[in-house]
Order: structure tokens, then C-alpha cells, then sequence
């Protein structure tokens, strides 16, 4: 099992993000497990929270088709940290999987401490809407 800061210093959106910081972050995560089969964000729905997988796999999907997976060290949840809109994706877990998640009210101010951590998320964000638009053809 890796060391939580370990697995953030290899996520995109926290890159420019020291150790220390990273250590107060984590501090204001907490941890929950989803059993395999079991979805952990449903597209469509609304949600606040952010996850960071430890431990498992999960299938993203879209309209019901899957369009990547995720490992330990991937993420999900960071649109609706942003907006509080409804989740683009569904997140199911594709073995017992273990994450670390925070609520956006708990994010919002860590960003506004560290505003090197918005503009990488906006490139992973970008990056995102590109793959998105590339799998429309648009």
C-alpha cells in the first residue's frame, strides 16, 4: 500500500503541489471502500467529491460505454469539485477498490492556498475535453 502524498505526487492536477501541502491534504481526506461491481459516481447525478484510488481498479463509462480505467494512483470527481454540476461519467469499481475522497467545501479553500494546483488542473481538464471532443469527431 503506497503512502497517500506518494500516490498525489504522480496526479497531474497537483503538480507544483509540495510534500508538505500535500501532507495537509491528505489530512482532509478520508478514506472509503467500494466493493467490486459497486458504483462509486453515477453520470448524470450530482456529487461533491473528489476520490483518489489506493488500492483497485474502476471502468469510467458514458452513456454506458466503457471509455477507460482507472488504477491506483487515478482520480475522478475533480469537474464537480469545480461546479457542483452533475457528474459526466459514471465510476464503477472493477475490483474491491479503496480510495481517498474529499468534499468540495474542503477543496475550494486547499486551492485557494495553492492556486499553482488550478492551472494544472485546468491542463488535465483540457486534456480531458479534447479526448472527449477526439471520441465525438468533433
Amino acid at each position: 500500500m503506497a503512502d497517500p502524498v506518494d500516490v498525489l505526487v504522480n496526479v497531474p492536477m497537483f503538480s507544483g503541489v509540495g510534500r508538505k501541502e500535500l501532507k495537509r491534504l491528505v489530512d482532509r481526506m478520508s478514506e472509503r471502500t467500494f466493493a467490486e461491481g459497486e458504483v462509486a459516481v453515477e453520470e448524470g447525478r450530482g456529487g461533491v467529491g473528489f476520490w483518489m484510488i489506493q488500492d483497485g481498479d474502476a471502468a469510467v463509462s458514458i452513456g454506458g460505454e466503457i471509455v477507460r480505467t482507472l488504477g491506483p494512483g487515478d482520480y475522478f470527481g475533480e469537474v464537480a469539485l469545480l461546479d457542483d454540476g452533475p457528474r459526466s461519467a459514471t465510476v464503477t469499481a472493477a475490483s474491491d477498490m479503496r480510495c481517498l475522497g474529499i468534499a468540495s467545501w474542503e477543496f475550494r479553500p486547499f486551492v485557494l492556498e495553492h492556486p499553482e494546483m488550478a492551472l494544472a488542473m485546468m491542463q488535465t481538464l483540457a486534456r480531458r475535453l479534447r479526448e472527449a471532443e477526439a471520441r465525438a469527431g468533433t
